[in-house]
């Protein structure tokens, strides 16, 4: 019996994904929801709940592959949509220059991210939404934390693969060091 194909042009069977994460670097996109106040300071992060596929729960941020023949942005909205619903209204950089670029590495200790399934190029982006979230996919919930909390040692050590590092960074990328 033949296995199921994708038939979205651009798309991977998951034989043909495994071939190229073994030889190469995938891209990916990730985003950091956020919600600002008039001033367009950051009020609250929005990390997603998950249950990975060993059974543990883990925090963690909207991301995604590009596929092939996609742009950056249309990438960045298909996951967001995937993740947070389609009516989060999320608000795409007009410039989309990443506030960070993380290599993840399927050897631990190469770099702070690690995803044992593949190199990959992560492009990181920080996205305004200002809509109702309602996770969909994979993720269980969608949690609003304040700056401070999503900093917090607790909430860093829910967060694999070093997604609490790029968490870190985008805190700091809009004045939040803590």
């Amino acid at each position: 019996m033949s296995e199921m194909t994708e038939t979205t042009p651009g798309w991977l069977t998951t034989d043909e994904l495994e071939l190229a994460r073994a030889r190469m670097p995938i891209l990916y996109v990730e985003a950091v929801p956020v919600r600002v106040d008039d001033s367009g300071d950051v009020t609250s992060i929005g990390l997603l709940l998950r249950i990975g596929a060993d059974g543990t729960v883990s925090r963690t941020l909207v991301s995604g592959r590009v596929m092939h023949h996609e742009r950056v942005r249309d990438a960045l909205l298909r996951h967001l949509e995937k993740d947070l619903g389609p009516v989060a209204l999320p608000r795409i950089p007009a410039s989309l220059q990443p506030f960070t670029v993380a290599e993840y590495f399927p050897t631990v200790g190469v770099s702070p991210y690690h995803d044992p399934r593949q190199h990959a190029v992560s492009l990181a982006y920080i996205v305004p939404v200002s809509g109702d979230c309602r996770p969909r996919q994979d993720a269980l919930d969608l949690v609003w934390f304040s700056p401070q909390e999503a900093a917090s040692t607790a909430v860093q050590m829910e967060m694999p693969g070093g997604h609490g590092v790029l968490l870190r960074q985008a805190l700091a990328h809009v004045g939040h060091v803590y």
